[in-house]
């Protein structure tokens, strides 16, 4: 489905990945564990197109997609979920819904119905400022936004950092009702929660991947994860 094939990508200057490679599979989930400033976050983005490799290639469905757009991407079923939690918090949580129904084209009680359906209690807090929302709310919503349409890849960043452990659970209750349901890269340094839901761990250090783990072994030994950080 998806595979990255020896990139490297920079800021400026400044050189942040070094000939990383990966493969999801349709129906994967894929984490991406390692430590501060070790080029994960880069590795979305730029696989989300809102930067542009230096050299390699980004394959989706066998067709090479490196150089296109963010919005050319959405349209192709790419969604991404940035860890920085922003949403509008001047409107409210229906009308930030309703935004991302307008941009995919569905309909908006069908848009609204796909976030209640991982958050029931998403429905108490429709017509508050979303701005109201705790940090674990948003990252709900903003997950649920991603939901809306037809997303074939999700790309999400840090999902849990800073979150109490009763959000924790939350936001893994609703990514393992979504294991299997659509294709999903994460990164995440929750490492139980990344034993207990990944099909497959990608392992960055410094820019480069050091380690991928596929067998179910490997990636539910905390141990092994630890120490390849």
């Amino acid at each position: 489905m998806l595979q990255v094939i020896g990139i490297d990508a920079a800021y400026g200057h400044a050189r942040v990945l070094h000939d990383v490679s990966l493969e999801l599979e349709e129906g994967e989930m894929l984490f991406i564990v390692g430590r501060n400033g070790a080029g994960k976050t880069t590795l979305l983005r730029t696989i989300m197109g809102l930067l542009r490799p230096l050299k390699g290639s980004i394959k989706f469905d066998g067709g090479d997609i490196a150089g296109l757009s963010p919005e050319e991407l959405y349209h192709r079923g790419f969604r991404y979920v940035a860890q920085d939690k922003k949403v509008f918090g001047s409107l409210t949580v229906r009308e930030n819904i309703e935004i991302a129904a307008y941009s995919s084209g569905e309909p908006l009680s069908r848009a609204v119905d796909k976030v209640l359906e991982i958050y029931p209690k998403m429905r108490d807090f429709l017509n508050l400022k979303a701005g109201q929302l705790s940090g674990g709310q948003r990252q709900i919503l903003l997950i649920g936004q991603a939901l809306v349409g037809t997303p074939r890849l999700l790309l999400i960043d840090e999902p849990t950092q800073g979150l109490a452990a009763v959000v924790i659970n939350e936001i893994a209750k609703i990514l393992k009702r979504l294991k299997g349901q659509l294709s999903a890269i994460i990164v995440e340094q929750n490492l139980p929660l990344v034993t207990k839901l990944a099909d497959k761990v990608v392992v960055l250090k410094e820019g480069k991947v050091i380690a991928t783990l596929r067998e179910a072994s490997e990636i539910c030994n905390t141990d092994l994860l630890e120490k390849s950080l």
